[in-house]
């Protein structure tokens, strides 16, 4: 943490421990925040290991969270991705800005009625989180609509979600064209671990891959369910979350049903990682 804080040239740790809560959840701190408590986590859970963790056999992570395993994997430098995310953060601010959108869960409607949803509503797929967990997002005008069009067809629950944009719908353009810009001057390398890429569900084995993924990520689909299928595929039978939060601890458990899952989250699930 105190090496966030020198890199960001700002204490993010007196902004995540002592707030205001209000300038903390503005994009361009959240996300270096987010990021950085991921990997303090991690380095926790590193510490207190009796014997050397084992290597992973993949790393994905959801949306901002795939930064976090770009830098795992040793793709993105530490303070590459710091500054890296704090930018995301600020540019996805401003096309909000430029056009308010937002998003919303649809629970229990299969994803090919969603997709004709979304052609009569303009909205887009923006997470595949489960084969029962969508999230839509768009104009907020057009996701209302979408909304109530899911639960005539079928959905059993429809989610409002408290964001501040339309994320992974090409309402992001305008962020993702200045994040290409940034991408384009960073020193990526090939990563020493795959990692299931957000947009395809496919490996990233090379720093090309890398970069192209970066480029693409904001404005596309989370194929987040199809991620953890491919993992899964590897024979992997045991999967852990580090950070804030366990949705994705919960989304494991319903895509790779009889997987081990385990969160890391602060220091009595650091212990528990152990046993």
């Amino acid at each position: 943490m105190d090496e966030a804080n020198d890199i960001l040239e700002m204490s993010l740790t007196d902004l995540i421990f002592e707030g205001p809560a209000k300038e903390l959840e503005r994009t361009e701190y959240s996300q270096p925040a987010i990021l950085a408590v991921s990997l303090a986590c991690l380095e926790a859970w590193r510490e207190r290991a009796t014997a050397p963790p084992p290597e992973p056999a993949a790393l994905a992570g959801h949306s901002l969270g795939e930064y976090t395993a770009l830098t795992v994997s040793g793709a993105l430098d530490w303070s590459d991705a710091l500054r890296l995310v704090r930018e995301r953060g600020r540019l996805m601010q401003e096309a909000s800005d430029i056009r308010a959108g937002t998003m919303a869960a649809v629970i229990g409607l299969d994803e090919s009625i969603m997709e004709e949803i979304c052609m009569e509503t303009g909205v887009e797929i923006a997470n595949i989180n489960s084969d029962d967990q969508l999230v839509i997002s768009g104009d907020r005008l057009f996701v209302a609509k979408a909304m109530d069009l899911a639960s005539m067809r079928g959905a059993r629950k429809t989610i409002p979600l408290a964001v501040g944009g339309a994320f992974h719908s090409t309402l992001m353009y305008p962020a993702q064209e200045g994040l290409i810009e940034t991408v384009q001057n960073l020193d990526l390398r090939d990563p020493r671990v795959p990692i299931i890429a957000n947009a395809t569900s496919i490996p990233l084995t090379t720093a090309a891959d890398v970069k192209t993924e970066l480029m693409n990520q904001l404005c596309s689909c989370v194929q987040w369910s199809r991620s953890v299928k491919t993992i899964a595929a590897y024979g992997v039978s045991q999967f852990i979350e580090f950070g804030p939060g366990k949705v994705l601890t919960g989304l494991v458990k319903r895509i790779s049903r009889g997987s081990t899952v385990l969160h890391v989250a602060d220091l009595d699930s650091v212990e528990n990682a152990m046993k």
